[in-house]
């Protein structure tokens, strides 16, 4: 039977799907509700065709969900991203309207066509990171929103306000000193109070985050942070987004993935490479971040790199550039040592045996994240008796020898 390709045009009240076959003929679609019993209604309208695979859009968003539970039933996923879906409407034949059924068909034939759909997986520890890091980019986010607030009202209150990077002491205490007159400064010194504490809970929700953050991380038993300047906050945010490394079959894929790699934008004779705004864009400011932290520090390997880029010439940004492009190689090469080592503990598991494949049983095997000591004593390493144990033996048989003769 010939394959059938099911796309999916996900919702938040409801999920659209179009079935095609290999000549991209419609076979049928069906509507379900968002509900419990999303995964079970399109399984059941599938049942027509055994050899299927599922193109959900959006499979890392709003289809996240309907994607897991499908893997779940054992079903093949592949996630499309919007943008292929969209290039498949815009390239179509004729005038094509712009309504679910045929958002789900463009779907179903952007996966057909493209071999950059990649299979979805189950959800393991790296979309923990993942859930975690997003967590704490938006508390910062949040927590600059405040601060520029309370810069705003402080300005207000008092002349000249706070010059400096704000923190809830600071302004607290220039509250205080503050003698507000009229009922219009009353209102912005109760104001800029709320402002203050509002800083004090997103920052108390931060240090938790952090926390939380920071042991996702040692549980993934990654070595991103022996990187200078990559801490648990990037580590987290660049596992999460590469997930497998494998993807990836270089460390110029890897680079091109994160935006580090120049685009070529030649013509004829003319061979130029210029910046590339493209790529995943969170990931390129994480690796910006460790290449500023290198940066700012002397002694750093990164900070030499810089200079030598400096003194050839270069100018700052595109020192920083090629500074970006080596701690991007540096992150390849960590993780696939990362992948490799994962790989070797699930083969070889504990005593010689064969091992769990999971993220998390080779990450807790490690002496330093083990929740509790060894119940029981191990194993004698050899079967040849100790210096003690032989010297007793010796004793008793001439103990007994006397005992004869």
């Amino acid at each position: 039977m010939a394959m059938v390709m099911i796309g999916v045009d996900p919702h938040k009240g409801s999920h659209t799907a179009v079935a095609l076959g290999a000549d991209e003929a419609v076979l049928g679609q069906v509507r379900v509700r968002a509900s419990v019993a999303q995964a079970e209604r399109l399984l059941d309208w599938a049942q027509a065709w055994p050899a299927r695979t599922w193109a959900v859009e959006g499979a890392g968003g709003l289809g996240h969900l309907l994607a897991q539970e499908l893997v779940g039933a054992g079903e093949r996923v592949l996630d499309v991203q919007p943008k292929l879906a969209a290039r498949v409407r815009l390239l179509a034949a004729g005038a094509v309207n712009k309504n679910d059924p045929n958002d789900a068909r463009s779907v179903a034939v952007a996966a057909l066509r493209s071999p950059s759909c990649l299979p979805v997986r189950r959800d393991d520890h790296t979309a923990v990171l993942k859930i975690w890091a997003k967590r704490h980019r938006d508390l910062s986010r949040a927590r600059n929103q405040v601060a520029c607030r309370l810069h705003a009202v402080l300005c207000e209150l008092i002349p000249g306000g706070l010059g400096k990077e704000i923190c809830a002491d600071q302004a607290d205490q220039l509250l205080r000193e503050a003698t507000p007159c009229g009922a219009v400064a009353q209102a912005r010194a109760e104001l800029a109070a709320e402002l203050v504490a509002d800083l004090r809970r997103v920052d108390d929700l931060l240090r938790e985050t952090k926390k939380k953050l920071a042991a996702a991380v040692r549980a993934s038993g990654t070595s991103l942070t022996e990187i200078f300047g990559v801490g648990p906050v990037i580590a987290a945010t660049v596992i999460g987004d590469v997930r497998d490394v494998s993807r990836f079959a270089s460390k110029d894929r890897l680079a091109a993935y994160n935006g580090t790699a120049p685009i070529e934008v030649s013509s004829g004779n003319r061979i130029v490479y210029r910046l590339s705004m493209r790529g995943n864009r969170r990931l390129n400011h994480a690796i910006h971040m460790a290449a500023i932290t290198q940066i700012r520090y002397k002694h750093s390997d990164g900070r030499a790199c810089y200079d030598k880029k400096i003194a050839e010439g270069k100018t700052p940004k595109e020192a920083l550039r090629a500074l970006k492009r080596q701690v991007s190689d540096a992150i390849y090469k960590q993780l696939k040592a990362d992948a490799a080592r994962i790989a070797a503990a699930s083969i070889q598991g504990p005593g010689g045996n064969q091992g769990n494949d999971s993220v998390a049983s080779a990450a807790g095997s490690h002496p330093e994240r083990q929740l509790f000591g060894q119940a029981t004593p191990g194993p004698a390493p050899t079967l040849r008796r100790r210096a003690d144990q032989r010297k007793r033996a010796a004793s008793h048989d001439s103990k007994k020898t006397a005992r004869t003769t």
